[in-house]
């Protein structure tokens, strides 16, 4: 068993020796320092223990960015609990799919969300205990965990955690993620996973001590830990919160706060981008910046060029904790449009989607990755990680072609998902919803270019014989059971959907149609935000 060095909850305690009253977290304003994140992470982990809640135990959350938050997660690395941070952005029928698999000991849930939360049990098949965040909630009382489990039972177990130290290979994040399949996946993100990852980041995109972090991706994503903040509460320096992206806010705390370094996805620069305000702000604190989720515009990346921004490219995926090819900023203006090198620590291959044979370095073919960050598998979905995962290599579902310098360009998706703004959406989950409307005798959503958000969702429908509907009314349909990113943006009827001889649908024959396809509705498009919405929309949408 691996010796536990490599184990997160050590590293709050690291801080805490070596600087203190650093802070650690500005969390809206309110500052938490290294000896009080520690403080707070030791007392939780311990009243876990306690309490009965044992190594491998899994604490579920549904939350938006918090101090709280993060002890929480400090909490939970010490006592070899798994955090299950859930998205807020869902619909209870998806959260409670996700409690389902994940069989979390204990559910918490900010203030905030209570009715969301409300929602999602009474679709629960069984009950999960569940608490506030926080100093006046869980870190105040911690409940027994779920199941049927006695003050002798938890006496039992409180010994047993108290005598096993956690490992490396202890289980740390669950994340659930997008799949070619409706059912969601939870990915198994070891200690070890996560400490390679942020070893591996360091060596690209290094964070000192001194660095300011802002961090706008949300929590319940492997980018809201592992790109960035984790590594900045390794190093020591201070992270600013924040719990939903405004392009405003944010160019006020860049000045204000003298924000060295942050992460986002292309969609955040450009609002970022377009602001009325983002020629007058005062930019030079930001020393680098790091993209993420999709490919960024080359014309956005002059536009922050010209403002003295360095920005660093990324590709990864959660599977992949989720670091994968990196293509610095010197490398961005000579290899346009590439992906680019793999991280340190990582190694990855190409191999024929079909055969899995390995090809030559500069054939095309389905990148392949393998390392010590790669996951430990989906959680109790054997049929998925063997899938997944082959000879411990990744197969990540993504087409790619590698030049002669070793950069690789992606060339396109195997897999069938489409990234809206960052999010990974399922076609077969939006196609589940809608084939439940007494109308749709058959559909496919496939993602199509979009100038806001990188790619959004079209629904082409053939309609049941004799039976009627419009646009508006599918697209309130879907809005009931899916997060709205998730909510095709245009829905086009047609006779017929266009299928391969194995019957398979041509999607991107679907992609490729112009508008020759008859809509059901001039109307049929979910509309744009308002423009004092379309600020928030990047994490709220």
């Amino acid at each position: 068993m691996p010796d536990g060095l490599h184990t997160l909850g050590r590293w709050t305690r690291d801080r805490a020796r070596a600087t203190p009253e650093r802070v650690a977290i500005d969390d809206r304003g309110v500052a938490l320092t290294y000896r009080e994140l520690d403080a707070r992470a030791e007392r939780l982990a311990d009243a876990f223990r306690v309490a009965g809640y044992a190594i491998g135990d899994r604490i579920a959350s549904i939350t938006g960015n918090s101090a709280d938050h993060v002890v929480l997660f400090f909490a939970c690395a010490k006592a070899g609990l798994t955090l299950v941070p859930l998205s807020w952005r869902l619909a209870p029928r998806e959260l409670a799919e996700q409690l389902e698999i994940a069989e979390p000991a204990l559910l918490l849930v900010e203030d905030e969300f209570e009715s969301l939360a409300k929602a999602t049990s009474g679709r629960l098949a069984r009950r999960i205990p569940n608490a506030p965040l926080g100093a006046h909630g869980v870190e105040a009382e911690v409940p027994a965990p779920a199941g049927p489990v006695g003050r002798e039972a938890a006496a039992v177990r409180a010994d047993v955690a108290l005598r096993r130290d956690v490992a490396d290979d202890d289980a740390l994040l669950i994340i659930f993620t997008s799949g070619t399949t409706a059912r969601a996946k939870g990915a198994v993100l070891t200690h070890l996973n996560c400490f390679w990852t942020n070893l591996s980041l360091s060596r690209i995109a290094e964070i000192r001590a001194t660095d300011t972090v802002l961090a706008v991706l949300p929590q319940y994503h492997v980018g809201g830990w592992n790109i960035q903040p984790l590594l900045a509460w390794w190093t020591g320096a201070t992270v600013v919160l924040e719990r939903t992206f405004d392009p405003g806010r944010v160019l006020h705390l860049i000045e204000d706060r003298r924000i060295t370094t942050m992460m986002g996805v292309p969609a955040n620069y450009l609002f970022l981008a377009q602001h009325p305000d983002f020629a007058g702000t005062d930019l030079s604190s930001l020393e680098h910046a790091i993209v993420g989720g999709a490919p960024m515009p080359p014309a956005l990346l002059r536009t922050w060029h010209a403002r003295g921004v360095a920005l660093s490219q990324g590709y990864g995926l959660t599977e992949a904790s989720p670091n994968v090819l990196c293509l610095p900023d010197e490398d961005a203006r000579t290899h346009a449009g590439s992906a680019g090198r793999p991280y340190p620590h990582v190694d990855v291959a190409v191999a024929d989607p079909v055969t899995g044979e390995h090809l030559d370095s500069e054939a095309e073919g389905e990148l392949l990755v393998h390392g010590p960050s790669v996951f430990a598998g989906y959680h109790r979905d054997p049929v998925a990680t063997g899938a997944a995962l082959v000879d411990g290599w990744l197969r990540t579902g993504d087409l790619v072609r590698r030049d002669d310098d070793g950069y690789y360009t992606i060339v396109d998706r195997i897999k069938d998902i489409y990234i809206s703004g960052g999010e990974g959406v399922a076609p077969a989950e939006v196609e589940a919803v809608l084939m439940a409307h007494p109308a749709v005798a058959d559909v496919a959503v496939v993602g199509v270019p979009d100038e806001r958000w990188g790619e959004s969702g079209v629904a082409w429908v053939v309609l049941q014989r004799g039976r009627l509907t419009d646009a508006a009314e599918l697209i309130e349909f879907a809005s009931a059971s899916l997060a709205r990113y998730k909510v095709p943006r245009r829905v086009h009827v047609i006779d017929e959907l266009p299928r391969s001889t194995a019957g398979k649908v041509l999607r991107r024959a679907l992609v490729d149609r112009d508008a020759s396809g008859r809509e059901l509705s001039s109307e049929a498009t979910v509309p744009e935000p308002s423009d004092r919405d379309a600020s928030k929309d990047e994490v709220r949408r």
